[in-house]
């Protein structure tokens, strides 16, 4: 059941990048102004994580997963007045509670996640749980795709309109949106009656007969190293992986001159099915590759990757984000588990600090539109994401060092134990 919400909030996320072409066109937005929708998205990330992660500590990971749900269920129904009124400002609204709701799942899920069963295979046990959300990667835009973007007149017979039927056309479009998030809203809604009833074992220091656990500040936090550093590099993966996802439709037409709906079944058979093989590829790599270590090969692929993008034409392009989703697959779950290790108290605030960072995807897209839209060229767009990949890299090798310091201090102690018997 925890890993279902891994499913279901990788499955919104990643109907995102089939809303900002059709918001797009919707409302004649530029490439600037539709990264809104991310912002509207990951903005929520930052102002929702730390009472998250209080709620969390307060009232345990249950009622955080169930608080989750319901704000994502009502953020999905949302979608129907967002329609009905013609404004971008209510759609913006409505990603904004949903992503208020994915926001408490992801506190409350990711550190859950780790927390049942062995620390030391905690890396491994959560790329498992995200390798779910990979598949929601693929089957996403496959869905959203054929239900979203419906286009009943092309641009040179909207152009040609008069204004009334022109926006009456392109209102009629805007509507596609209501049936999928109607329908999305009710299974999430479900999702929350069922956790409801289940009974989850409460782990660490949530767990009964574990004395209270000690209240851990937002400074206290910032102080353990892994924490500040996993912070860090969160917030550059996350505008990385919007960048490149949220953006990849747009990218695939202009850089590589297809066809939108064929954009997006580049995006969920290519993009999205490469992203889910190396989640599952990752998780098994980290059997015999330390987690850090895996984490910095991949990144290194991903900066090269980054700069073929840029550079390259026709379809060589696509196949180099496709690389991309393969190599960063493993970051976000790799980075968390790696942030939170040795936390100890620190865990939930902690947590809480590290989806918080998230808001990276809210700062960084609008940069990428920025750059796109005064170059008049897209590809540029990827210098983002390569300086992005840069920081991961310096953050796996930070967790290298670390994790061989202990292991050095793991060592010392046992031989001291052993002399002293």
């Amino acid at each position: 059941m925890v890993t279902s919400l891994f499913f279901m909030w990788g499955f919104v996320h990643n109907l995102d990048p089939i809303l900002i072409p059709h918001l797009r066109r919707s409302f004649s937005l530029s490439v600037l102004q539709s990264s809104l929708v991310d912002s509207a998205v990951f903005i929520a990330y930052f102002v929702m994580a730390l009472p998250a992660g209080m709620l969390i500590r307060r009232a345990g990971y249950r009622a955080g997963i169930i608080t989750g749900l319901l704000l994502f269920a009502i953020g999905s129904f949302m979608f129907v007045p967002a329609a009905n009124t013609q404004l971008y400002v209510v759609f913006l609204g409505a990603l904004f509670t949903i992503a208020c709701g994915l926001t408490i799942l992801e506190t409350a899920a990711n550190p859950y996640m780790t927390l049942l069963g062995s620390p030391d295979k905690a890396a491994q046990r959560l790329n498992l749980a995200q390798s779910f959300n990979g598949l929601a990667t693929t089957v996403a835009p496959l869905i959203g795709a054929r239900l979203i973007l419906v286009h009943g007149a092309d641009d040179k017979q909207l152009a040609a309109m008069p204004e009334a039927a022109r926006h009456a056309a392109l209102a009629m479009e805007a509507a596609s949106v209501k049936g999928p998030y109607t329908v999305l809203g009710l299974v999430i809604l479900a999702m929350a009656i069922v956790f409801y009833f289940l009974k989850l074992p409460e782990v660490g220091t949530h767990a009964q007969g574990h004395a209270a656990p000690a209240k851990s500040t937002i400074g206290q936090a910032l102080g353990v190293p892994s924490i500040r550093r996993g912070a860090i590099a969160q917030f550059f993966y996350v505008g990385a992986q919007v960048c490149v996802s949220s953006f990849f439709i747009l990218y695939a037409t202009k850089a590589a001159g297809v066809s939108s709906v064929t954009a997006a079944d580049y995006l969920g058979l290519g993009y999205g099915v490469a992203f889910m093989v190396g989640r599952f590829v990752g998780t098994a790599l980290m059997r015999i590759v330390a987690p850090a270590r895996l984490l910095w090969m991949y990144a290194l692929a991903c900066i090269v990757l980054a700069a073929v993008a840029m550079f390259a034409q026709g379809f060589a392009c696509i196949a180099a984000v496709i690389g991309i989703a393969f190599f960063m697959s493993i970051m976000f779950p790799t980075i968390f588990s790696l942030g939170l290790n040795g936390a100890g108290q620190h865990a939930d605030m902690g947590s809480g600090l590290i989806i918080m960072s998230i808001v990276g995807g809210a700062l960084l897209p609008p940069l990428f539109g920025f750059i796109s839209d005064r170059t008049d060229n897209v590809q540029f767009g990827y210098a983002v994401p390569l300086v992005c990949y840069v920081v991961v890299a310096w953050f796996a090798r930070a967790s290298l060092r670390q994790d061989s310091r202990a292991a050095s201090a793991a060592a010392q102690t046992s031989m001291g134990v052993t002399k002293r018997v």
